[in-house]
């Protein structure tokens, strides 16, 4: 059984994830785990058919990694060695379905835990940021959000943050921002004022960066800490 009871396949989901992410394709973004113990994925609807197959496939590893562009192939299966080592999926790749099609996904992931708090998986996102012509994408964002001019400088810097970690564009981390704003139904200047804050936080380089840069990403709609601080 895939994830169908539990993520984004029903008609508002549907709807929500092509008004976020997809200008109108419902296949832009989907979730997925996995699991440590059992080496069992799931993936949604929307994570099958970015890859050509119909609704219930279970997919394995080794089909996973047979549909990642062979340039990408070798780090992509170094990503997903290190999971069962209790690494999270992040990574930024091409994809060929089976009709044939390159897509071009990012994957975000967190840790899956336990009650006593022990990881035992990893779940998260695969958001297809291939397709639609910048300029429609463009005209569409001016006309949807135009009282985010006044948040341009923070919301470029989150951009910019995205683009180093996972090596996307301009418009993709702009997508990706914009997914989790309406997704956790908060404003996209606070998701940016967020990860911009986060920033020191975060430093690092490569798969470690993208790792911590997952954690703020997922959680930048949740209220930070208080400050308990007497100055």
């Amino acid at each position: 059984m895939g994830m169908t009871e539990q993520n984004d396949t029903s008609t508002a989901g549907r709807a929500l994830v092509g008004q976020v992410i997809g200008m109108g394709d419902t296949l832009a973004v989907g979730r997925f785990r996995y699991l440590f113990a059992t080496h069992r994925w799931e993936w949604s609807d929307e994570v099958a058919a970015m890859h050509g197959y119909p609704p219930g496939t279970v997919p394995t590893t080794a089909m996973l990694l047979s549909h990642k562009h062979p340039d990408d192939r070798d780090r992509v299966a170094e990503v997903l060695t290190s999971m069962d080592h209790g690494a999270t999926f992040s990574s930024h790749h091409r994809i060929i379905d089976t009709a044939g099609r390159l897509r071009d996904v990012l994957v975000v992931s967190e840790h899956i835990t336990d009650a006593d708090g022990t990881v035992i998986g990893t779940e998260g996102y695969y958001i297809d940021v291939s397709g639609t012509a910048a300029e429609y994408r463009r005209e569409a964002i001016d006309a949807a959000l135009p009282t985010l001019l006044e948040a341009r400088v923070v919301i470029e810097q989150a951009k910019g943050a995205l683009m180093v970690a996972y090596a996307i564009d301009a418009d993709q981390a702009f997508r990706v921002l914009r997914w989790r704003s309406q997704e956790t139904n908060v404003k996209l200047r606070t998701i940016a004022e967020r990860v911009v804050g986060a920033l020191p936080t975060v430093g690092g380089a490569d798969v470690g960066l993208r790792t911590r840069l997952d954690h703020v990403l997922l959680t930048a709609h949740e209220d930070p800490p208080a400050d308990h601080g007497t100055g």
